[in-house]
Parts: C-alpha cells; sequence; structure tokens
C-alpha cells in the first residue's frame, strides 16, 4: 500500500494551488471541493458534516495548512482503503496545480510526459515540505533516464550544472525539474519520441512499480490457444494486456507466497516455455527467446535482499543497466520476507545513506565548531598577554614623552620671546612705511581733484551744447506732432466710411439669411405635407387591403352559400329541360357560378387592381 508521506505530496500541490494569495490559507467552499474529491478518489464514504464541524471555529475566514492538517488526517488519511488508485490522486492534483507553473512554458515534452515527471519527483524528493529533490537523487533519475534513452552519461556536462546549481542552492522543486528536462539540458539532440518514450520507462519503473515488461505467448486456460500479449510485472502481481497501450487488461496473476515458477521443455511447437504455479490456476508462458525466458525466471528464482554500502553505490549509479534483478521471483521471494519494491528499497537505502552522511558531517561541523572555540579561547589569552606588554611599553614611552615635552615647552617659550621683539620691530617700521605712504597719497589726491576741475569744466559746455540742440529737437517734434494730428483726422474720416460700408453689407447679409431661413421653415412644412400624404397613403393602402380582404371573405362565404342553396334546391326542383347556358365544370361537378359572372367578378377584380395603382 502507498505509505501515508507518498500520499501527502501531492495533496500538498493542491492545497498551494488553492492558495492564490500565498499566504498559506484557503477559503472552506474550495476545503470541501478538494476533501470531496480526496474522499471520491480514496474511496472514503463522504461526510459533508465532519468539515464543518471541524472548522466551526474558523467561520470568519480562510483556513490554513496547520488547521486542514488534523483534518486530512483524522477523517481522509486515517480511512484510505487499500483499493484506491493513487494514479487518479496524482491527476486530480496535477490537473489543480500544473496550469499555474507550466501554462506559458515552451517546453520539449507535452503534459503527459510533464505530468509523468512530477510524478517521478514526487517519488524521488524528500519528504521536507517545500517539496525538493537533493543533486544526488536528481543524478540518479537523469542516469536512468539517459540509460532508458540508449544515451551515454557525460559526466563533465552534470559536473557543470552542478556547480551552477549548488552556487545558489542545492536543490530543484518539481518545475524547475520540469523545466530542465522540458528545455533539453541533458538530452540536446535527441528525438522528442525518444524523449518521450525514456521517460514513460522510468516512470513505469519508479511509480508504477513495474519491475519487468514486454511481451510474451500465454496460453489459455479454455481454449488451449495461445496469444501474444504484453506482460507486468508488480510487486504483487502480474498482469497482461491485450497490447502495450494498457487499454485493454485481460487478466491477473497474483503473487503470493504460495506461488512458485518452474521451466519447461519444448513442446507443440512453442520453445522458451516456464510455467507459473499458483493455487488456483497455473499460467504457461512462452518468452521471446532464451534470454528474455532466463530473465524472467532468474528474476522470479533469486533477489537481492541486503545491500553493502558499495553495493548501495554500484546501484545507484548503474541500476540502469541491471535488467535481472527484476522479475517474478524477486517479487515472490519478496513478499515471502515482507520486503517492500526494490525501487523504494533502493530509494530508502539512498535516504539512510545521506542523513547518515548528514550526520557525520554535521558531528565533524561540531568537532570543528568545538577546535574552533578553543582556538579563538587561546587566542584570546595570547591576546591578553600581548596587550599587557603593550601598556608597559606604552607607560615608559609615556615617561619618555613627559620629559621631552618639557625640554619642547621652555624651547618653545624662548621661540614666542624671540619673536615678539621682531614683531615689536616690524610694526615700527610698517609705521614708518605707511607715513610715507600717506604723503604719496595727499599728492596723488591733490592731481585728480585738478583732473575732476578740468573735466566739470568740459561737462559744462557739453550741457550748454545738449540743451541747444534740445531746443531744436522740440520744435522738430512739434511740427512732426501737428502734421501726426492732421493725417490721424484722415484716417478717423476713412474708418468712418468703412464703418458705413460694413454697416451696410451686414444688413444686407441678414436680409439674406432671413429669406433663407423662410425658405427652410417653407421646405420643412413641405416635407411634413409629404410625410403626413405618405402615411395617409399607406393608411389607405392598409384599407383597401383590408377592405379587400373582407370582399374575399364576403366572396368566398356567397359562394358558399350558393353551393349549399344550390345543392338544397336541387333535390326539390321539378325535372325540367336543362338551362341552354352553357355551365361550367370543375373538378367537383357543376360550378357555383356561370361564365358570364365569372368575367363580371373578373372585371371588378381589375378596376380595384387598377384603382389601387392609380391611388400609389
Amino acid at each position: 500500500m502507498i505509505s501515508r508521506d507518498e500520499i501527502l505530496k501531492p495533496i500538498w500541490y493542491a492545497f498551494t494551488a488553492l492558495d492564490v494569495d500565498r499566504n498559506g490559507k484557503v477559503s472552506k467552499s474550495q476545503l470541501k471541493v478538494l476533501s470531496y474529491n480526496l474522499c471520491t478518489i480514496l474511496r472514503i464514504p463522504h461526510n459533508t458534516s465532519a468539515l464543518e464541524e471541524h472548522f466551526k471555529d474558523d467561520d470568519e475566514g480562510p483556513v490554513s495548512t496547520q488547521g486542514y492538517m488534523p483534518y486530512l488526517n483524522m477523517c481522509i488519511l486515517n480511512k484510505i482503503q487499500a483499493n484506491f488508485d493513487f494514479n487518479e490522486l496524482n491527476k486530480m492534483c496535477w490537473t489543480l496545480s500544473a496550469p499555474k507553473h507550466i501554462s506559458g512554458k515552451h517546453l520539449l515534452i507535452s503534459g503527459a510526459e510533464a505530468f509523468k515527471v512530477w510524478c517521478i519527483f514526487n517519488y524521488l524528493s524528500e519528504d521536507k515540505y517545500p517539496l525538493q529533490i537533493v543533486i544526488e537523487e536528481l543524478e540518479y533519475f537523469l542516469r536512468k533516464l539517459l540509460a532508458a534513452m540508449g544515451c551515454s552519461w557525460n559526466e563533465d556536462r552534470f559536473e557543470d550544472y552542478k556547480m551552477q546549481l549548488s552556487a545558489k542552492k542545492k536543490h530543484l522543486n518539481a518545475w524547475e525539474l520540469i523545466e530542465l528536462i522540458g528545455m533539453g539540458h541533458f538530452t540536446k539532440g535527441i528525438n522528442p519520441q525518444t524523449l518521450s518514450m525514456g521517460i514513460n520507462e522510468v516512470y513505469q519503473e519508479l511509480v508504477m512499480d513495474v519491475i519487468k515488461q514486454g511481451y510474451m505467448m500465454k496460453k489459455g486456460h479454455k481454449r488451449k490457444n495461445w496469444t501474444e500479449r504484453w506482460f507486468e510485472l508488480h510487486l504483487n502481481y502480474m498482469s497482461y494486456y491485450v497490447s502495450e497501450d494498457l487499454l485493454e487488461q485481460k487478466g491477473c496473476i497474483s503473487l503470493d507466497r504460495n506461488c512458485c515458477v518452474e521451466s519447461l521443455p519444448d513442446k507443440d511447437g512453442k520453445k522458451n516455455l516456464f510455467i507459473i504455479k499458483c493455487v488456483e490456476k497455473s499460467f504457461e508462458i512462452s518468452a521471446s527467446d532464451k534470454k528474455t525466458k532466463q530473465e524472467w525466471i532468474q528474476g522470479i528464482k533469486h533477489l537481492y535482499t541486503k545491500f553493502t554500502l558499495m553495493a548501495v553505490r554500484y546501484l545507484y549509479i548503474h541500476n540502469s543497466m541491471c535488467s535481472c534483478y527484476t522479475a517474478i521471483q524477486d517479487c515472490i521471494v519478496r513478499i515471502r520476507q515482507g520486503l517492500s519494491s526494490p525501487h523504494r528499497e533502493s530509494r530508502q537505502k539512498r535516504r539512510e545513506l545521506r542523513n547518515r552522511l548528514k550526520a557525520e558531517k554535521e558531528a565533524m561541523e561540531n568537532r570543528m565548531r568545538q577546535l574552533q572555540l578553543a582556538n579563538e579561547s587561546k587566542q584570546a589569552q595570547l591576546e591578553a598577554m600581548t596587550k599587557k606588554l603593550q601598556e608597559a611599553s606604552v607607560r615608559g614611552d609615556l615617561v619618555e614623552q613627559r620629559r621631552l615635552q618639557t625640554q619642547i615647552e621652555l624651547l618653545d617659550q624662548y621661540r614666542r620671546d624671540l619673536e615678539q621683539e621682531k614683531m615689536a620691530r616690524m610694526q615700527m617700521e610698517e609705521q614708518v612705511v605707511e607715513k610715507a605712504n600717506e604723503v604719496e597719497q595727499y599728492w596723488q589726491r591733490m592731481q585728480e581733484l585738478e583732473e575732476m576741475y578740468r573735466q566739470l569744466k568740459k561737462a559744462l559746455d557739453d550741457e550748454r551744447q545738449a540743451k541747444e540742440d534740445e531746443e531744436a529737437l522740440s520744435k522738430l517734434q512739434a511740427r512732426l506732432l501737428q502734421e501726426e494730428a492732421s493725417k490721424r483726422l484722415e484716417l478717423e474720416q476713412i474708418h468712418l466710411q468703412q464703418q458705413e460700408i460694413l454697416t451696410q453689407s451686414q444688413k444686407e447679409k441678414q436680409e439674406l439669411e432671413r429669406e433663407r431661413a423662410e425658405k427652410e421653415r417653407a421646405l420643412q412644412a413641405a416635407q411634413e405635407q409629404l410625410e403626413i400624404l405618405r402615411r395617409q397613403r399607406e393608411g389607405a393602402q392598409e384599407e383597401y387591403k383590408v377592405v379587400t380582404k373582407k370582399l374575399e371573405r364576403a366572396t368566398n362565404k356567397t359562394k358558399t352559400w350558393k353551393h349549399k342553396v344550390f345543392n338544397h334546391e336541387g333535390l326539390l326542383q321539378i325535372i325540367q329541360p336543362g338551362n341552354k347556358c352553357p355551365t361550367r365544370m370543375t373538378n367537383w361537378g357543376p360550378a357555383a357560378f356561370t361564365e358570364t359572372e365569372l368575367d363580371e367578378m373578373e372585371r371588378i377584380w381589375q378596376e380595384n387592381k387598377n384603382r389601387s395603382h392609380d391611388g400609389q
């Protein structure tokens, strides 16, 4: 039976897909739908009130992961039936989570192949959330995939990728693994169909627990004829189908402690025979060749149930190359010994090996930390001793510095006295220089005043000449102003004339606008009258149609009554010579009217028709 940890992995993806806000909470309505689907797939009786009862205290908001897990364990996982379809659970959870992660990516694999890679990731991932696949399991998967496609392992390329991955992190999530396979990082130049077949083979081997598969001939129990079937060997049973598409299953051989397998000699023209003996039936099977037969029988008779550390490593690296360890007797031996499938046991041993190496690494790190602490303690002691020596040296230096400082201060005092005497002498010299400069500046000012007097006299002469020029300019300006006034009067007269002309034009334009408006109103009135006449004509036509229909109904009614009266009178009238007028005959006998009456009716109908045309 599938373990609870493996069942929780796809359910975790479904819950995460419903968590739109990425805050670890999902609404109760969505959890109801999810729980209902889980109960349906896991074949658990539905209990709609259990969810409401469990979350009655969370009515005001959504439910978190911590709140949903107790309900999931108590009401669903504890009631799982052994006969549920784990693949259906994977498909349901994949349908919820995949569109949000791979819908916009252009991958070299289809959605079905991406689903299989996702299932393989869940199988190989660690039992910690969020789910991740470590480097060792990634290498294991890539080796098996390349071996299934018949390709060689490129150690250098994987080491380069591992270095790039280790620079950021040491693991991948499911969508990163799908992108790695879908983008062809390790499968460049490989046919997509070959890649699809390789993914399917690894999926069948790891996820579906298909230990061995292939075509063989099987002898029937009733008609004793031989038919080719596709066989798949699992840990507890061996199923056979019409073809490898698995659409039609023909039977299932249950492998238990009472089963055994034996080789048979060739008979009835069939070679490479062996028989599987069960309690109720025995199944005779013919393999395609001796090698295939030997592989099936060898797998039935022997299985290594214990692995050393070297064997685990060898299986980890070269498992994809070994084909003899997986067959029927392996399963029977494992059933008798109560063991799980070899792939699950190998996965468990790899995890135990990683955990042991991790524990050893942590112990080594703890030892290194202890040594580091001891080293730091010794280093601190050395630093303390060095500090004391430095302090003693500093104290000696301070005494020497004080003695030197006293001598320096005395020298500074003598130097300051000497500088003060120099400053006094320099000040006296500066005062003498300043007095000489003041006398020289006085003579310069006298010369500047004389120059200013000459310039002032020249400025007065220029001012007098400027006044004379200004008077002449004023006279010229007055004459120009007078001429400008006369020109302005002329322009005003011209402007008044233009205003009168413009006023006259506006009056004429208003008159034209008024006439145009009157014509438009007349046109509008004519159009309205025309519309009224059109509606009257349509009403007259409708009345004419109504009258015509009434006339037709009256005519038909008259014809009917005439026919009835004619029939009635025909039974009562005295036998007498027939009418000389020709009688119109119809399919039902004599007509209800004569030729003359028919002509009169046609003339009336033609007149009405002509009158209606004239009215239109």
